[in-house]
């Protein structure tokens, strides 16, 4: 989709699969419902009805719940919108009698769809929806509906669909237009992010860690000379000096290490782990466990895997309460990561919900998968959380 607002048939995207769960669960309450009504009101059509909905639409509306649990990609695509469509044709081939119930839903349907899929997709899912249902209009007679009514009617709900479709389509489509050039100027602040790190930890390294390390050198060689020459006192500021000095050369050295592998080039995204373990242990208590493939990646590649770890484990720590992190990289077909904590998780809250305020450390990390072309899922219970991340492996272009 371009930043203009989708000159391409192609869906929005969304930030969240918790939409679509809850628009699975409504489809099959809804199915239920009309089950229950049809039995319970006992229609002359009942029976043909109730086979329908029961031997076509239940099955539909539960293999559309699990397709909105495990595959929320799936679940989005025109298929499922067609589908629903096709549904509500059947229904009224079938009965007749459930014109204006069949076009309430219809409305309703094309509204939800017009919002996931966008205004261009949106409006030819409502122009399948039309073309369906007045074709069965004028193939069935009308049914109770007849003459210049049957055509009132249908204009109208011609209309009313094609409309809901391209208003709702188009204002989502306009949102979600805005949300990709923000994106696109997080993106470039995350790659320039980046760059200002290398240069503040190669500042630190030459200059002020350098500069300290002398002078904690220069401190010791005094405070032996003080100590041969029988001053105590000098001894102990010196002492006190140098203390201090090695106090700053390790907090200097933390800090580089934050900066993340992408500093310096010779330092990989395991070296970077394996130096964050120590600083971890002593910041939170945290204990940690690593497994990571031996596997060559570009610097900015592995600088983006390590700001993805670090921000999952500050977030365990911090808001999770974990005592114990495992880390495992592997890159074979193609690179996974995952952070595993035994934290609190994140409750009833879908963490990557856009909605939700505070979590915008958890949006700069899908964002850098994002630019690895990839994707973050993040699996949250009571007995802790797990962030994956997967991606394609980087080809030399990258």
């Amino acid at each position: 989709m371009t930043a203009d607002g989708g000159a391409t048939l192609r869906r929005v995207p969304i930030e969240s699969s918790r939409p679509l769960v809850t628009f699975a669960w409504t489809r099959l309450g809804l199915t239920l419902m009309s089950v229950a009504l049809v039995v319970a009101l006992g229609f002359p059509y009942w029976g043909r009805l109730a086979v329908v909905l029961a031997g076509v639409a239940l099955p539909w509306s539960l293999v559309n719940l699990l397709l909105a649990r495990r595959a929320p990609a799936l679940a989005l695509t025109p298929l499922v919108a067609i589908g629903d469509m096709l549904m509500l044709i059947t229904i009224e081939l079938v009965a007749q009698e459930t014109y204006a119930a069949v076009r309430f839903m219809a409305i309703a349907f094309l509204a939800v769809h017009a919002h996931f899929q966008g205004e261009r997709l949106g409006l030819l899912v409502a122009g399948f929806a039309c073309a369906g249902l007045v074709g069965v209009s004028i193939f069935t007679g009308g049914g109770q509906v007849q003459g210049r009514l049957l055509v009132f009617y249908e204009v109208i709900f011609t209309a009313a669909a094609l409309s809901t479709a391209a208003l709702v389509g188009g204002f989502r489509t306009a949102e979600s237009a805005s949300r990709l050039r923000a994106r696109e100027l997080t993106r470039r602040t995350m790659r320039r992010e980046g760059e200002i790190r290398r240069q503040i930890s190669e500042a630190l390294h030459d200059g002020p860690v350098q500069e300290m390390v002398g002078l904690d050198m220069a401190l010791a060689a005094a405070r032996r000379e003080a100590d041969r020459e029988g001053a105590p006192r000098t001894g102990e500021l010196l002492a006190e000096a140098r203390a201090i000095t090695e106090r700053n050369v390790r907090s200097l050295r933390d800090e580089m290490i934050d900066l993340g592998p992408y500093a310096f080039k010779e330092m990989s995204y395991g070296a970077a782990l394996e130096r964050c373990l120590p600083v971890w242990q002593r910041r939170y208590g945290l204990r940690t466990s690593l497994q990571i493939d031996p596997h060559e990646l570009p610097s900015q590649t592995e600088g983006d895997l390590f700001r993805i770890t670090q921000e999952a484990v500050t977030n365990a720590v911090k808001h999770g309460s974990a005592s114990h992190v495992s880390i495992a990289l592997r890159c074979d077909e193609r690179i996974e990561l995952s952070i595993v904590d035994d934290g609190s998780g994140f409750g009833e809250v879908d963490p990557l919900e856009s909605t939700e305020p505070g979590h915008i450390g958890l949006a700069s990390m899908r964002e850098r998968a994002e630019l690895l072309h990839g994707s973050l899922e993040i699996e949250s219970t009571a007995e802790g959380s797990t962030v994956i991340v997967r991606a394609p492996l980087p080809t030399p272009e990258d």
